[in-house]
């Protein structure tokens, strides 16, 4: 009895039938206890065993799906990657796809205007976007002090070369306007002093890939010279008088020179040897230009004649149109050229005519007394190429830009841009975004009269265009 009150104190259970009844005592309160919570919060407890229910019964899930990932044999992994590899391959060549179908478009879009470029029909229309510039815009390069007379603009329109009647040849940055390299005049006579024209610069041009600058004066030479870094390579002599027009075939490192002599010469630049001589004018040539095609074109001066050269046939086609002398001319593609003259007019030609397609007479007015009115000369032509824009050069104070009507059957007059004194070269950019001007106070080829107030000067003039009205619907 004392042990049993003892282990009672301590909270153990005592021993035998006491202890085997007291744990039955203590069981069935605990069962009535869970009775009266079951009566009294059935939802509570219910919700306490749906949890433990719903766990309790996730993990055998789980457990299934992993014995379903342990059970997946290695044939039908392969299969399943092979499947998803297959799925993305073809994602892939969907995209590939419609890359090709976008690229055959513009592939597509260019290679037809290959074909209408080398055919000659290609006419972009941007002369209509074009929009006048004002006076401020206009950059003015000064370093000549004598009447420029030629220019030429490399491929990349990053630098500018201008030549002048005091013998110099200066390279200008276009983006800063500095001066980055001048050729100096040359000293007749004089020994062991660095090359270059001892005489008036008549004309230039320029590689398509930019590497040779070609120069002609009027002592009868025609000098080449690396383009960036204007060192001196070459002379090529052969001609009889001044050296008037010179033009680089495109794609090549072909050259056409023409003289006052009446010939144009063929020459390899590239291995520094002469091919060829052509003769047919019947006065001197004043100009003269090329493109891709192994031809080039000429104007005859006071002959009268535009001439057509083609090389390999060794054969020319002789136009004629103009009144006067024939000063300028330049191909606008292929199949067509314009061409100024002293007698005031500006005339498109197509190789297939052998007159004018259309003739725009007193281009740039009338001067003198009422009643001994005379059509001011035109001195200078060039064409965007490719395009359906055209600018010409006068001593009237102004450049103008004109448009190529549908078919080069007119030209309409778009905008004057003032410019005083004597525009004896003109030349667009490859993007057509800027026009260059070589002003002299006297025409390049002669000293009939002055202009005093004119600036011996390289004019870059901005060719802004004007934004495209919207689509309709767009």
């Amino acid at each position: 009895m004392l042990a049993t009150a003892a282990a009672r104190k301590r909270g153990k259970p005592a021993s035998g039938a006491g202890a085997s009844a007291g744990a039955g005592k203590r069981r069935r309160k605990a069962d009535s206890a869970g009775d009266r919570g079951k009566s009294k919060g059935g939802s509570k407890m219910n919700e306490e065993i749906s949890s433990d229910s719903e766990s309790e019964s996730l993990a055998p899930r789980r457990t299934e799906e992993e014995e379903e990932e342990l059970e997946e044999t290695a044939q039908e992994k392969k299969l399943r990657l092979a499947k998803l590899y297959l799925e993305q391959l073809r994602q892939q060549e969907e995209e590939k796809a419609e890359a090709r179908e976008f690229e055959e478009d513009q592939v597509a879009g260019r290679l037809k205007e290959d074909v209408l470029e080398q055919r000659g029909r290609l006419q972009k229309s941007v002369a209509k976007e074009i929009q006048a510039p004002a006076a401020a815009d206009i950059r003015i390069l000064r370093g000549h002090q004598l009447s420029i007379t030629c220019l030429a603009i490399t491929p990349d329109d990053s630098a500018i070369f201008s030549a002048a009647k005091d013998c110099t040849i200066i390279k200008w940055s276009m983006e800063s306007g500095r001066k980055l390299h001048v050729i100096p005049r040359a000293k007749k006579g004089a020994e062991g002093q660095p090359p270059g024209h001892s005489s008036h610069v008549l004309c230039m041009a320029i590689s398509s890939d930019g590497k040779y600058l070609a120069s002609g004066d009027r002592s009868k030479l025609i000098l080449i010279w690396d383009a960036q870094s204007c060192r001196h390579l070459y002379t090529f002599t052969g001609h009889r008088d001044a050296v008037s027009g010179l033009a680089f075939r495109r794609g090549t490192h072909q050259l056409y020179s023409t003289s006052h002599d009446r010939s144009v010469k063929v020459w390899n630049v590239a291995e520094n040897s002469y091919v060829e001589t052509l003769f047919g004018h019947q006065d001197a040539v004043a100009a003269l230009d090329a493109l891709s095609r192994e031809c080039c074109v000429t104007a005859g001066g006071r002959d009268g004649t535009v001439r057509v050269w083609k090389i390999p046939e060794e054969s020319q086609l002789v136009f004629y149109g103009h009144q006067g002398s024939i000063d300028s001319i330049q191909l606008i593609n292929e199949e067509h050229m314009v061409s100024g003259a002293d007698d005031g007019s500006v005339a498109l030609w197509g190789l297939s005519k052998k007159r004018p397609l259309a003739l725009q007479r007193e281009a740039h007015g009338l001067r003198g007394e009422l009643g001994l009115e005379q059509p001011f000369w035109v001195s200078s032509v060039a064409a965007l190429l490719n395009t359906d824009l055209v600018a010409t050069g006068s001593h009237s104070s102004c450049v103008r830009l004109w448009q190529c009507g549908e078919g080069f059957r007119r030209l309409d007059l778009l905008c004057d841009i003032p410019l005083v004194g004597f525009i004896n070269s003109l030349k667009f950019s490859s993007t057509g975004d800027f026009l260059v001007a070589g002003v002299g106070q006297e025409h390049r080829l002669g000293r009939w009269w002055r202009i005093k107030e004119a600036r011996n000067s390289v004019c870059i003039i901005p060719l802004r265009r004007a934004p495209r009205p919207p689509a309709v619907g767009s």
